[in-house]
Parts: C-alpha cells; structure tokens; sequence
C-alpha cells in the first residue's frame, strides 16, 4: 500500500485503558486495513488501585498498554503526567501539540471536555486547545508545523450535561469485539482488580485466565448495552441491519479541527453505518 494512502491514527486518551474502552473497535478495523495506530496514555496512571503503591504501578500499567497495543500491531505509549492530577496547561498543551505534529495523523480521537473524570476533561481540553496550534510555526517551534489540522474525533461517553455527544459516527464493532475484550484483558490491574474493588464485586472475579476473559467479555457486552441504550433512539435506523444487541462505537466530530468531507468519511471512518 503506497504510504500516502496509509491512514495514521492517533488515539489521546488520559488513562492507559482508555481507548481500548471507548474506540478499542475502531483501532482493531484501522490495524486491519493496515492503518498506523498510535495510542498515548497523557498520565501514567498511578492512581488507579486500591493497594499497589503508585510508583509500582506506574510501571505494571505502562507494560499492561504495551501488550494491548501489540495485540493488533499498534503503538501504545505512556507518559509521565499524575494521574488525578492532570490539568490542561500549557505543559500538556505542548506535549500534545509536539505529539500530533511529529505523528501526523489524519484522525485524533480523545475525550469530550464535559466527561465525568477530571483528566479525561482535561485531555479533551488540551486537544481541543492545541488543534488550531499545531498550524502555527511559532508555538512550539522546535516541531515543524502541520499545514493543516487533523479530523477531531470524540470519543463516546454518557453524560448529558451541559449536552449529550452528538453520534456523527456510528460502528458496529461486533467483528471487532473478540479483539477489543483481549486487549481489555491486557490491562488486569484495572478490569480484575481496581474497578471490581471500586464497584463492590472484586469477589466476584474468579481465578482461572480462561474465566477472567469470559468475565471481560461480559463486563465489556453490558458496558456497551449501556451504551446502545442511551444513543438508541438516534443511531437505530442505522443499524437495524447490524448485530443484536448491536455492539457500537460513536463518535462525535470537533468542531475545533479539520472537517469530515466525504472523501475523509470513508477513509478514516471505515464501514460506518
């Protein structure tokens, strides 16, 4: 495939398993089709357990990202900002533009800014901030500046205020979901540890790597029924044909960034409904 018709996509999320979560179909059909896909972590995770000391952990989540990515051939990165602690400052501002100038991506997808998590806010924020800077040759002077913005996706959540993610892109990733559960598993501090402590069920999650995935399987079948139920009455007759219950991924397009002609559509977006 000539490398200017290669699709480079650029996930910028705040936590290691972010992406996975929110566009983990997306990146499974991106590597797929022979997609570059490069996932960043902006924190380094260190706050998400009950009983790992953060130091520790830091390390355990940045090698649980690495495997996820080498699952499907993908990058996946980790930086060093606190997690709980991200704000969006120049500081990140900056990284972030560094980051999509040296990668050049043709889509970026991140968080909304009005996300229930402080970093994930704060990421969307920053992205948000750096996508008209990331033309501009005298910021951050030391990476050439892009010609043009990349497309801003975000990626989908279920908060409504102060207004819900509009579904400018809709997948079914059920071909895609076997894939998205293992790379899930990948991150075992997080989905057999942290967040079962978090929600009362950590005696719940059994023993066995065999059960543990088809534990994942079904955390992550309900995570995305949740998600069928809030957009369902504006995605369904887009996907009457799709899988039942449908597994989907929306999308909502920044406004901030560069914009989705139809041509970028069927590029970057590939097979949505």
């Amino acid at each position: 495939m000539p490398a200017e018709s290669v699709c480079r996509v650029l996930v910028l999320g705040a936590h290691p398993d972010d992406a996975e979560v929110a566009a983990g179909g997306m990146l499974v059909r991106h590597r797929q089709l022979g997609s570059v896909v490069r996932i960043i972590s902006v924190t380094d995770g260190r706050s998400g357990h009950h009983h790992t000391q953060p130091d520790e952990l830091v390390g355990i989540r940045r090698e649980e990202a690495r495997k996820s990515g080498e699952l499907i051939g993908a990058e996946n990165f980790t930086w060093d900002f606190p997690d709980g602690s991200l704000q969006a400052d120049l500081k990140v501002r900056s990284a972030i533009i560094r980051e999509i100038r040296a990668f050049k991506p043709d889509v970026v997808l991140t968080h909304r800014t009005n996300d229930y998590h402080p970093d994930h806010r704060a990421v969307g924020q920053a992205v948000q901030d750096a996508s008209y800077m990331v033309t501009v040759p005298h910021i951050c002077p030391d990476v050439p500046a892009l010609r043009s913005d990349p497309v801003v996706a975000y990626m989908s959540d279920l908060f409504t205020r102060p207004n819900s993610l509009r579904p400018d892109i809709v997948l079914d990733i059920a071909a895609e979901f076997e894939t998205v559960v293992r790379m899930a598993a990948c991150h075992h501090s997080q989905f057999f540890e942290w967040l079962p402590y978090h929600d009362g069920k950590l005696q719940d999650v059994p023993e066995s790597d065999e059960a543990k995935l088809a534990w994942m399987n079904g955390w992550l079948t309900h995570f995305l029924q949740r998600r069928w139920v809030h957009f369902q009455s504006e995605v369904s007759p887009r996907v009457l044909n799709s899988s039942t219950p449908p597994l989907i991924e929306v999308y909502e397009i920044s406004e901030y960034a560069g914009k989705l002609s139809e041509e970028v559509h069927a590029k970057y977006f590939p097979a949505s409904l």
